[in-house]
């Protein structure tokens, strides 16, 4: 296993980077042009992505008001969105309520959720974040593809997991793909990265694996991101 985690981390995901995006998000950063700031929000087994909440991204997540948790509220300064095995994931708060069920279901295959919460201000120095700035390109690239997560009805709108919550600031949704240990919420995190243009590595199923492949395979500069000073 230690050397499969290993292996994880140095071999990067995807091998080679195509030369024209890189020269189009550094040609973006020579004109100029401002990017937004996410942060990987890290515990001992699970990643969260914070997303600024930016006027664009309050708006793309608006759905979420009819739900009862409105981002365009007052004090809001992120939308917290994570992936995860439904029952694991609703049923277990906090470790003390840790239950055999949803471990099997988290060991074996559980349907997904995903987790969207609203946050105050986050500081990008804490050990537990990264901050990363992307160029405008890449935030889309991200933005729209945790949006694709959402297992979505007729209409189109993503659908509320009634009654699981954990408090006031949070919701579940119905979301697209199975769930494994070995194919987690930090290996969603790290598709997440790459669909924005980042390096990670091939398999990062614990927080640590993916923030050490993040700092590995990605540089300060010349390729539409770089880590923001810890």
């Amino acid at each position: 296993m230690s050397v499969a985690a290993g292996l994880g981390i140095i071999v990067p995901r995807p091998v080679f980077v195509s030369s024209p995006v890189q020269s189009a998000s550094a040609a973006g950063a020579e004109a100029g042009q401002t990017g937004r700031t996410v942060l990987v929000l890290s515990s001992a087994i699970h990643t969260d992505l914070a997303l600024p909440a930016d006027a664009d991204v309050v708006a793309r997540f608006s759905f979420m008001a009819n739900d009862g948790l409105d981002p365009s509220q007052p004090g809001v300064g992120y939308v917290i969105a994570g992936w995860g095995g439904r029952s694991f994931y609703i049923e277990t708060p906090t470790w003390s309520e840790l239950k055999p069920g949803p471990v099997f279901s988290a060991l074996t295959l559980d349907r997904s959720v995903m987790h969207m919460g609203l946050a105050g201000p986050i500081d990008p120095r804490h050990p537990s974040v990264i901050a990363i700035e992307l160029d405008e390109a890449s935030f889309e690239r991200l933005l729209e593809s945790i949006l694709d997560s959402f297992t979505v009805e007729a209409g189109g709108n993503p659908v509320v997991v009634a009654g699981a919550n954990y408090g006031d600031y949070d919701l579940f949704y119905e979301a697209e793909g199975w769930f494994n240990a070995f194919a987690g919420c930090n290996v969603w995190t790290a598709r997440m990265l790459r669909k924005a243009g980042m390096t990670t590595g091939w398999w990062t199923p614990l927080p640590a694996l993916l923030t050490t492949s993040l700092d590995l395979h990605n540089p300060a500069s010349g390729s539409g991101y770089r880590p923001v000073a810890r």
